[in-house]
């Protein structure tokens, strides 16, 4: 499934992505009656709902699958449009599918030749910085340049989003425990990032953070080490590189985090980006105005960024 949050007629909804419409899971299950061999609830957040665990996929498997079967007729999908079970696209604005995360883990030169284009050697052990959820951007809505830099960077990113939380979890196991995975731009405000060891502020400016369109449940993803990177600017090839390379892979990461830090439904692991990104070229290549940063993920899809003058 490809599950989507957006923003209809005033409400948060969360939504299954089924052609040219999104099932509003909430409403679907009401439509077609509680599961019938769950009998649970479908949330209207992204967090409750990951909080419900394999539970909760199998109710939305069936409610979008009941549902499917109904848009063939027109006049059946006119009806369940005015209740509010199906969005047309064009009526609803994109949220990052999971707009509040309760924490965002991010990793540093987790690629080799980012490390090296960045005049580093490649870690022993992985790094670490946060973001917060105020620094997440909406798939497709445009990111506003600062005024206070003109250093802005772009990093493509697989970001591997927790669905059963849990502490000390065996690497052997831990992809058990993502409900899912999607697509993240690391936009970098690199002056600011580089004023200090930390690289916090550098990391957390206001919407910065573009995240979507969708998460992409785990059984649609059998191995993440096994996805192509691609990071386009305004037509312009950047980035590309398999997710095969990193240092550190996602069950490692996840097995790594859990020694310290209990995770959580709707934590994001943002595994990283390759080499080719802005600063390390010559002359850099900043965003600038006009510029349209295109992430594209294999089994994911693509991650569009407009970007816009202060």
């Amino acid at each position: 499934m490809r599950l989507v949050t957006v923003s209809a007629r005033g409400q948060t909804r969360v939504g299954v992505e089924a052609g040219e419409w999104i099932i509003d899971l909430n409403r679907g299950g009401e439509a077609l009656g509680a599961p019938a061999r769950r009998r649970i609830p479908l949330p209207k957040s992204m967090n409750e709902f990951l909080a419900g665990g394999e539970d909760a996929m199998a109710a939305a498997r069936e409610v979008a699958g009941g549902l499917r079967g109904r848009l063939g007729d027109s006049r059946e999908a006119a009806r369940l449009q005015r209740d509010g079970v199906l969005w047309a696209a064009g009526e609803v604005r994109r949220l990052p599918p999971v707009p509040a995360p309760p924490k965002i883990l991010c990793v540093g030169r987790n690629y080799a030749e980012h490390a090296r284009e960045g005049g580093s050697e490649p870690p022993e052990l992985p790094i670490f910085f946060g973001r917060f959820p105020h620094s997440l951007l909406a798939p497709g809505e445009p990111y506003v340049l600062p005024k206070v830099s003109p250093q802005v960077d772009f990093e493509g990113e697989l970001v591997a989003v927790i669905g059963m939380g849990g502490r000390e979890i065996p690497e052997a196991r831990a992809l058990e425990h993502v409900a899912g995975y999607t697509i993240f731009n690391d936009i970098s405000i690199r002056d600011f990032q580089r004023r200090t060891s930390q690289w916090m502020i550098g990391k957390n400016f206001d919407r910065s953070g573009p995240l979507g369109p969708a998460l992409v449940t785990r059984d649609e993803v059998p191995d993440p080490q096994a996805l192509t990177l691609t990071v386009d600017v305004s037509g312009e090839r950047m980035q590309e590189a398999s997710t095969s390379i990193m240092i550190f892979p996602v069950a490692h990461l996840i097995a790594y985090i859990s020694e310290a830090l209990t995770l959580e439904p709707g934590d994001l692991i943002a595994t990283g980006t390759p080499s080719g990104v802005g600063f390390a070229r010559k002359p850099p290549r900043w965003l600038r105005a006009g510029d349209v940063v295109r992430v594209s993920i294999s089994r994911l899809g693509v991650l569009e960024t407009p970007i816009a003058a202060a």
